[in-house]
């Protein structure tokens, strides 16, 4: 056996991983090096070598690569300065100018059975859904939904997948997709998204698919207005019924 590879093997354990104001369930392994603060890991999980995780939920049998860093603190970007000791909290130069209030970090969500490859980058306040995938160097800024595969800088949507979310992904040209479990076709995707030049305008599509559609004021919105049809519907299914009469 190569005696320089266990005396580098034994090496990397000497890295033993910091874990501070955490919980990772007994099932589940966090490799050498890692660093979590805040976080709380659920059953036969693991943390890949040299992560740093800060202030997340990571449920069920997820699978995280080495080298990824999730959540993190935010510097205000409308203030006369970015730097952290114009604001309240411990910082790493240890001195505070001014005691104004900044939320530095937001709570990152990743659901059960998620597979995050190496080198991720994922912004604090993300969610991931259930099932989802994240190919290895991705910087993600965006919710991911369950069973749904993001891939790129920044990570954009490519789809093994039916049902809703395939005709959402095609009606908003917001990414690529192809039936579930069509790893051929798959595989073309993947190639397909990284020979495009179409990625920016992906990016504008999603946004402006999320405003028309889920945006809460225009969701209120269409709500009343199928809430409206709906009562239309009923009075007219009565009145034929004769259970109520006409509006004089």
């Amino acid at each position: 056996m190569n005696i320089k590879y266990l005396i580098s093997k034994a090496i990397k354990k000497i890295h033993i991983p910091a874990v501070r104001d955490s919980i990772v369930d007994k099932t589940s392994k966090v490799c050498s090096g890692s660093h979590l603060i805040n976080v709380k890991v659920g059953r036969y999980t693991y943390i890949g070598n040299y992560c740093t995780v800060i202030d997340a939920q990571i449920d069920n049998f997820c699978s995280i690569a080495d080298n990824c860093a999730i959540g993190g603190a935010s510097h205000p970007l409308d203030w006369v300065s970015s730097s952290p000791v114009f604001h309240s909290g411990k910082n790493i130069l240890r001195k505070n100018f001014a005691n104004h209030q900044h939320v530095t970090t937001q709570r990152t969500n990743i659901g059960s059975d998620v597979w995050i490859g190496s080198n991720c980058l994922i912004k604090s306040g993300v969610k991931i859904g259930t099932g989802s995938v994240i190919g290895m160097g991705s910087i993600l800024t965006k919710d991911v939904g369950e069973y749904e595969i993001w891939a790129g800088n920044p990570a954009h949507i490519i789809g093994s997948i039916n049902g809703e979310t395939a005709r959402v992904i095609e009606e908003s040209q917001c990414g690529l997709c192809c039936n579930a479990e069509d790893f051929d076709s798959l595989s073309y995707l993947i190639l397909r998204f990284c020979k495009s030049e179409s990625k920016v305008q992906m990016v504008k599509n999603a946004q402006k698919y999320y405003f028309e559609n889920y945006d809460k004021d225009q969701f209120i919105k269409k709500l009343e207005k199928s809430l409206l049809a709906l009562c239309e519907i009923n009075s007219a299914c009565l009145l034929a019924e004769g259970k109520i009469g006409k509006a004089n």
